[in-house]
This record gives C-alpha cells, sequence and structure tokens, in this order.
C-alpha cells in the first residue's frame, strides 16, 4: 500500500478499507439471497426494478385496450341508437300525418276528442314515447300528458310549416331524446297542421349492455393473465441476478470511493483494538494526520489525549467539541456491532469553527429575506403616498438603517409626473431616536448637484458615502447641517432613487450612527432591492392619486352645484364620497308643470371613472326624460331601456366594463294635492316623517335594478300631510360590510326620531349619529318637507263643450286675477286660456277643466279627455286657423303637454310681474 497526496490506492482503483466497507456487497448479496418469494415479488411489483417497470406497462397496456374497447362499443352503440330513434320517430309522424281521418280530424270542432286515442294506440303500438297532433300555430291537440293537451308545442316548426321534415335532439324531462316534426297537407298540398312523434335513446340502444360483461369480463381475464406471469418472470431475474449485476457493483464502490473523499466531514473508522481503519481527506486536514495514519494506533498519531481517548474508547458522543490546533471539531462516535456488524466505531468530525461563521452569514442572509418578505407584505397597504413611504422608513429602522428619510417630488404627491428638476419633499422620516439634525418632515428641499441624493437621481443608480465626514459633494448639501449631522455620529449614508420604469420619483437614504463599521456593497444590493419595491407601491398610489383626482373632479362637475327655485318643498342634502375610490351616487331636484316638483336618487355600483361617468349619463337622461312629464314608472322604464342599450354597446367595444348595476328612485310631489307619487328600481325605500315625529318606510315595490329589461315598475300614491318630511338616501348610509341593510335602516329610523322638523336638522342627525363611519360606499341623502298651496292660490273652473263657454272663462279669469293683484297680466292670460280652452272644445274631449295657480309663476292649465297633443306649427298667409299655440308660445315663458290617465293637460306660465 503506497500513499500518494494523501491518498491511499491499491493499484489503480480505490477500495474502502474499513471491515463495514468491505462487508457492504457480501451483505447486500446475503440479504437477497435470504429474502422469501413473497419479498422477492413485492421487490419486482414495487416498479423500481426492469421487471417491476415491465410489469405495470403490461398491465397499462391491457387497461388500456379494454377501456377503448368499451368506449368505442358505447360510441357506437349511441350513434346507432340516435339515427334508429330519428328514423323511427320520423317513420311513426309521417304514418300518423298520412294515416286516413287524421286531416278530416283537424276541421272537427273537438279535433282532441278523436285524435288523443288514435295518437295514443298509435303510440303504444310502435313503442315512440309521445305522439302530438297541433295546429299551425304550435298548439298541441294531443300529448300523453293530458293536461299538456292545449299548450304550446316545445320545438323547432318553421321547417315543418313551409313543407319539410323536422327532426332534432333534445333533452326533455325524460332525458334525451330525438323528435320528428312531419306537416298534416291537405289536397291542395297546403300545410294544415303539425305531427311530432319523439323516442329517448335510451329506448332504442340495449346492445351496449349485453355486450359490456363479455367484454370487460374478458379484459379482467387478460390482466390476471399478464400480471401473473410478470410476477413469474421478475421472481425468477430476481433469483439469478440477486439484484445487482457486476457494472452495478463496480459503480456502487467508485460511488462510495467517491462520496466518502468528497464530504465536507471528517470521517474515521477504528477497529476494535483502537487502530484506524479509514480516514477520508477532510479527516487528515482537520486532524493534520501522518500519510500512513491508516492501520497504526490512534493514540499514537499525535493527537490531544482527549480526543485520542475519545476515538480508541469507541463510546458513544454526541457534538463533543474538542479543541484541535485552532480550531473547535465538533465530534460525533457510534460503534458498529450493531445487528451482527464487526466490532469498532465510526467517527464524523465537522469544524465548528467555519460553520459558526457560515452561520454568521445565514443568520445574515435569513434577516435580509425577511426583511424584503415584510417590505413585500407591509409596504404599499394603502394607496396613499404619503403613507406608503412611512411604511418604507418604519420598516428600514432599526433593522436596516438607523435613520431612513425618504423625499419625494412635489408632483409626485399629487399623482403628477415627477420634474427632475424641481425640489423635493421630505414626505417621511425613521429613525432610532427623535433628535437627529437631519431635514425635519415636510421640508421643501432644493438639491444640491454634488450631494449624493442628487447624483443618484440624475444617474438612476444608489449612491454609497461609507464616510461622510470625508465626502466633500455632501457637505455642500448645507455646511452648518452637514457638519451637525457628522457631530451626532451619523457617519454613512446609502442613496437610493425611488424609480419606477423610466420614471424617478424621488429618493431614499439610509443613514448608519450606531454600528461602527459602514455601509459596505452587500448593504448597498440590499437597499436597492428594498427600495425598487417600495417604489412600485408608491408608484402606484401615485397613480391611484392622479384617478382618484380626475374622478372626483368629473363626479363634482356631475353633481348638481346649486338646487332650483321652487316652493313645493323645503330641501336639505348631503353627500359624502366614499373614503377608497369615487362612487356613482346621484340625487337631483327638478322643477315640473304645475308646481310639481320630482325628486330623484341613484347609485351606480361600483367606484372610479367609469361609475363617475355613468352616473353623469344616467342624471343627464332623468333630465331629459322628466321635461317629457312623464310618470315615475314610465320615465324608471326609459331609463331601464338605457342602460340596457349601454351595457350592449360597451360590451360590442370591449374597451370598458358593462355597468354591473344601478338603482334609482323616483318621486314627484303636487303641492296642490300633497300626493307624492313614488316609484323604485332596486333602491332602498323613502322614510317617512309624520308632523308628530312618527317614522314609517314607505311601501313602495321595488321593482328590479336598471338594466335587466322586460320588467314593469309599480308607482304607490301617498299622500303626505303638510310638514311631512320624506328622506330619500343611497344603500351606503344604511348597509356595509359588516351589517345587514335591516339593522341599517332600524339605526336610520331612530336616529331620525331624534331629529327635529327642519331638513338641515334631519340632514345633522342622521350623518352625526355616526351610521356612517368608516363608509365604503358613496351617501346622497335628501330630506324635504312638504308644502301645500293654499286654497286661496288655485282657482278651478269645468267648462262645457260650447264656443260660447269661452268668453265665460275669460270673465272668470279677469276677476280672479285682479283678486290676486295680477291685473297686469289679465290681457295676456285671456289670450292664453282662450287658445286652450278653444283647442280643448274643438279638438278635445268631455270632461273640460281649467285651473290657475299662482305661484312662484301664475300657471294656467287646461284638462282634457283626449290624449292629442297640439303641436306648434307655422300658418300659412292663407290658412284659417294654427296661430292659436303660437301665440301661446310667444306670451307664456313655458308651456307644454303632459298625459294624465285620463287625457291630457296643456299648460303654459307667466313670470309674475
Amino acid at each position: 500500500m503506497v500513499r500518494h497526496g494523501g491518498r491511499s490506492e491499491v493499484g489503480t482503483t480505490r477500495r474502502p478499507s474499513g471491515p463495514r466497507a468491505l462487508r457492504a456487497p457480501g451483505h447486500a448479496r446475503g440479504a437477497q439471497q435470504h429474502r422469501g418469494p413473497a419479498a422477492a415479488l413485492r421487490s419486482a411489483l414495487s416498479g423500481r426494478s426492469v421487471a417491476g417497470q415491465v410489469f405495470v406497462l403490461q398491465v397499462v397496456i391491457v387497461l388500456l385496450l379494454v377501456v377503448a374497447a368499451v368506449v368505442a362499443l358505447v360510441l357506437q352503440v349511441r350513434h346507432d341508437s340516435t339515427i334508429e330513434a330519428r328514423n323511427r320517430s320520423v317513420a311513426v309522424a309521417e304514418a300518423f300525418a298520412n294515416a286516413p281521418g287524421t286531416r278530416e280530424a283537424l276541421d272537427e270542432p273537438d279535433p282532441t276528442a278523436v285524435l288523443q286515442p288514435r295518437a295514443e294506440a298509435a303510440r303504444e303500438a310502435t313503442g315512440v314515447d309521445f305522439i302530438v297532433v297541433m295546429n299551425t300555430d304550435g298548439t298541441r291537440y294531443t300529448h300523453p300528458f293530458p293536461d299538456r293537451i292545449g299548450k304550446k308545442f316545445v320545438g323547432t316548426l318553421q321547417p315543418a310549416l313551409a313543407g319539410g321534415v323536422v327532426t332534432e335532439e333534445i333533452h326533455g324531462t325524460i332525458g334525451p331524446l330525438v323528435q320528428a316534426v312531419v306537416p298534416i297537407k291537405d289536397d291542395d298540398g297546403k300545410v294544415v297542421g303539425l305531427v311530432s312523434a319523439g323516442i329517448t335513446t335510451e329506448n332504442v340502444g340495449g346492445t351496449a349492455n349485453e355486450q359490456l360483461p363479455v367484454l370487460l369480463a374478458a379484459g379482467a381475464a387478460g390482466l390476471a393473465l399478464a400480471t401473473a406471469g410478470t410476477a413469474l418472470v421478475s421472481r425468477r431475474l430476481l433469483r439469478q441476478t440477486h439484484g445487482l449485476g457486476p457494472n452495478e457493483m463496480t459503480r456502487m464502490y467508485e460511488h462510495h470511493d467517491a462520496v466518502l473523499h468528497a464530504v465536507r466531514e471528517g470521517v474515521m473508522i477504528v477497529g476494535d483494538e483502537g487502530r484506524l481503519l479509514l480516514a477520508n481527506d477532510e479527516a487528515h486536514r482537520l486532524l493534520d494526520l501522518p500519510a500512513d495514519a491508516t492501520g497504526r494506533q490512534v493514540r499514537d498519531l499525535g493527537l490531544a489525549p482527549d480526543t485520542a481517548d475519545l476515538l480508541a474508547s469507541g463510546r458513544i458522543a454526541t457534538d463533543e467539541v474538542h479543541r484541535v490546533g485552532d480550531r473547535l471539531l465538533a465530534v460525533n462516535q457510534r460503534p458498529t456491532d450493531l445487528q451482527g456488524a464487526p466490532a469498532g466505531s465510526v467517527a464524523t468530525l465537522r469544524d465548528s469553527t467555519e460553520l459558526r461563521a457560515l452561520s454568521g452569514r445565514a443568520e445574515t442572509a435569513r434577516e435580509r429575506l425577511n426583511m424584503l418578505y415584510d417590505a413585500g407584505v407591509e409596504i404599499g397597504t394603502s394607496l396613499d403616498v404619503a403613507r406608503t413611504a412611512e411604511e418604507l422608513a418604519e420598516l428600514a429602522v432599526p433593522r436596516f438603517a438607523d435613520f431612513a428619510t425618504v423625499d419625494l417630488f412635489e408632483a409626485v404627491l399629487s399623482g403628477g409626473q415627477p420634474d427632475l428638476g424641481a425640489d423635493v419633499r421630505r414626505t417621511a422620516v425613521g429613525g432610532i431616536r427623535k433628535d437627529a439634525p437631519l431635514y425635519p418632515l415636510g421640508q421643501q428641499i432644493r438639491l444640491v448637484a454634488s450631494s449624493p441624493q442628487a447624483r443618484a437621481v440624475r444617474s438612476g443608480q444608489a449612491v454609497l458615502e461609507p464616510r461622510l465626514s470625508e465626502a466633500p459633494g455632501w457637505r455642500a448639501q448645507d455646511l452648518e447641517r452637514s457638519a451637525q449631522v457628522v457631530e451626532y455620529g451619523i457617519h454613512s449614508l446609502i442613496a437610493v432613487p425611488l424609480r419606477a420604469g423610466s420614471l424617478v420619483l424621488g429618493v431614499v437614504s439610509f443613514w448608519r450612527a450606531e454600528k461602527p463599521e459602514p455601509f459596505d456593497a452587500d448593504e448597498l444590493a440590499l437597499a436597492e432591492e428594498l427600495v425598487a419595491r417600495a417604489a412600485v407601491s408608491i408608484d402606484n398610489a401615485r397613480r391611484y392619486t392622479r384617478e382618484h383626482s380626475m374622478a372626483v373632479t368629473l363626479q363634482r362637475s356631475l353633481l348638481p352645484r346649486n338646487l332650483p327655485e321652487q316652493n313645493a318643498l323645503e330641501i336639505a342634502y348631503r353627500y359624502l364620497p366614499a373614503q377608497a375610490g369615487v362612487g356613482g351616487d346621484w340625487f337631483d331636484v327638478l322643477p315640473l308643470s304645475g308646481a310639481r316638483v320630482a325628486l330623484v336618487v341613484g347609485d351606480v355600483v361600483g367606484h372610479g371613472l367609469h361609475a363617475a361617468a355613468t352616473m353623469g349619463r344616467l342624471r343627464t337622461a332623468v333630465h331629459n326624460f322628466s321635461a317629457l312629464d312623464l310618470p315615475p314608472d314610465e320615465l324608471l322604464s326609459l331609463l331601464d331601456e338605457l342602460v340596457g342599450r349601454i351595457d350592449q354597446d360597451e360590451t360590442v367595444e370591449g374597451g370598458s366594463a358593462p355597468v354591473t348595476g344601478a338603482t334609482c328612485l323616483y318621486a314627484i310631489y303636487d303641492p296642490v294635492s300633497r300626493t307624492c307619487t313614488v316609484a323604485r328600481a332596486g333602491h332602498p325605500p323613502p322614510a317617512l316623517i309624520h308632523p308628530d315625529r312618527s317614522v314609517e318606510f314607505a311601501d313602495v315595490p321595488a321593482g328590479p335594478p336598471l338594466g335587466l329589461g322586460g320588467l314593469p315598475f309599480e308607482t304607490v300614491d301617498l299622500e303626505l300631510a303638510e310638514g311631512s318630511r320624506l328622506v330619500l338616501y343611497t344603500d351606503g348610509l344604511v348597509e356595509d360590510r359588516e351589517r345587514d341593510i335591516d339593522v341599517g335602516l332600524e339605526l336610520l329610523r331612530a336616529a331620525l326620531e331624534q331629529a327635529d322638523d327642519s331638513p338641515e336638522d334631519t340632514c345633522r342627525v342622521v350623518l352625526d349619529s355616526r351610521l356612517t363611519a368608516r363608509s365604503s360606499d358613496d351617501i346622497a341623502l335628501i330630506v324635504a318637507r312638504t308644502r301645500a298651496l293654499d286654497a286661496d292660490r288655485v282657482a278651478e273652473w269645468q267648462v262645457p263643450s260650447d264656443p260660447a263657454a269661452v268668453a265665460d272663462v275669460r270673465a272668470e279669469v279677469t276677476r280672479r286675477l285682479a283678486r290676486w293683484g295680477l291685473d297686469e297680466l289679465t290681457f295676456a292670460t285671456e289670450l292664453i286660456l282662450s287658445e286652450l280652452v278653444t283647442n280643448a272644445i274643438r279638438y278635445g274631449g268631455d270632461p273640460i277643466h281649467v285651473r290657475m295657480l299662482r305661484d312662484r309663476t301664475l300657471i294656467c292649465e287646461v284638462f282634457d279627455s283626449s290624449s292629442t297633443s297640439p303641436h306648434l306649427r307655422y300658418a300659412a298667409m292663407t290658412d284659417e286657423g294654427g296661430r292659436g299655440l303660437f301665440l301661446v308660445a310667444q306670451l307664456a315663458e313655458r308651456w307644454g303637454t303632459r298625459y294624465t290617465p285620463d287625457g291630457k293637460v296643456i299648460w303654459a306660465e307667466q313670470p309674475l310681474p
């Protein structure tokens, strides 16, 4: 045996020299020889040997063949069943359609009485599931279930009505079936009726059920034979080769030798007499063993006494620390004479000195990874730019730096694009102490070109200043403050630009004071990674701020700024935007003809620009529809149709989301009759506060939300006493994620019961009751206290359908205007009412009713039972009429027509002098 370079060689092949290593192959072979048949079979079937893999492959092939045969059989039978069902249903339908008496029965007064018995008899005779005779409209005359006679047939009829034959597959209540529809023709070839016959495909087939058991049995037998044959072959192969071949044995020894000398841990095998049998290269290095150490007594190798005694004793040891030269070795030792193995011991040696150094580096790396993970979790929890900067500073101190500052460009704070030539503002400051002489929070800073922060912003790369006391460029930023910083003990700086793509949003500075070592290159890389993650969150917050500002501006421009003047209602309102994003809540007060006033509140689901823009479109539509003086239910129907069209247009464009939901409540209050007509589309019900301060929620049918289409809306007439308060609101006032709407309604009721009579106080009490604390949705609130138009401000006359009655109307108008002190309006009013009453007598219908209202304007109204509306036109020189409405339009400030359930009203308004 000769040693070369610390390795022992015998011939050209290295072999382990220990007794355990020399015994391993024979032991493995003996174990193979002494295993029983069951163990050998389990080894064959385990899949780790070639025999096991062949076994699995054969089983899979047989199984796939069986499955393929079954699937092919089922598909073929289904196809044949469908073809058979089509042929049989067509044959039965044509036979019944052409049977004698079928066509003649259609002319009978009761075709069902004649055809039903025949159809049922034919159905039972042919084995189909139904035979249905129907007229050309699809109304059934026959059916196996009598309760379906007289109802519409479900299926395709047009080709049969054209004289053809229709066959189709459907999934009915009795399962998949095929039905055929054939025409019944008269002698002229005209289709006078239809016959349909149908049969389920299940009733046609049956071959699969007969052949499938045979096929499955054959597959199972093949699978069993393949399993048994493969198991026998595998058992014999294992018994003859013992699981190993010559090449495998050679590779096993080579692998054992390579692993033994490649591990970074010393391995020593000592015999029962204290003689060293094996030592790998790492053990030679750690213990500084002589080249001829193998075969010698461990006590003669020059080791420390305690280490030599441990190795020679063979006792069990776990992580015993021994000093060997300048190293601290952790020694583990176990005996080898367990389970009949040769006597001796195995010891492993690990250099704990290097391990401790590696452990320290690993701990540092783990802490940095944890900090980066925490940065992803803790930075960017809100969409606020300043708060995100504060989160970065809070994370960095004291885990990475003693002080951290975040400086952002002014435009970034308001959501704009940064200007690299502008000043920065100190947005966040974090530190282990509060008395550091750094720029304070909120101060505007102009960066000097030579400062590390300016260089970082200009280059887009992080800048490291390991020693601030030796950095003249940094001192130039502020000579007095720089001296104070150094004197305070801050000695090292890393300046990292906040980059989001191509934009530089600001700069982050990390300062070190407590730790004497300056920042190094590894910490510079960590700072760049940390700031890069924070920059994404700050840029997201900047973009959100910009979008939010745009949405708020759009929303404010779309909401009413001032309420119109009117005398019917005393109104107060509040609008509170959501804390997160801009919503689509809106409201309006719309004066109508006849001193009436419309109140409307609506809510578009969602937040952001899309919701605000949709809200503006709906509000504009309500303005336009209200000008038509439509009842609330008709207005909501038009609004529902509009939302449906908006959804269709945006779905076709594909560039924006559809309106996922919108609700609306529309109410019209008439101060003359003190009646409020209300309709709502999926909106919360209005609250009504009676003059005695009792509160109830009006029972108004909810109606579907806007955009569903096809469903009508219902109106309710509420008779309100003068001084009643009508409260309209959006769901953000009574509903949130933490409570149900019923709870919110009860809280609203309690708040309304405590409010005083004025609408302003009612709004204040509702919002001060903390119903809306931390609301995630917009809130629109309108409180309207009703007023009644006094009887002495209303004049009404019934007019007979006689042209001579116009003179009486003129006289009454003159007397009434004189009583009201409006003599200046007598001529114009007489002319307006003369034309309107004349038109009603000539073109309208009885009864005819005239009403004058003295409100903010003088209102003249003429009621009649006709629904025909007059139109303004220019009369020709030779026309005898056609100038009446033109005169009315010239004399009145506004005029128009509104429809009632009993007819129409033509009205005109004149300003009071």
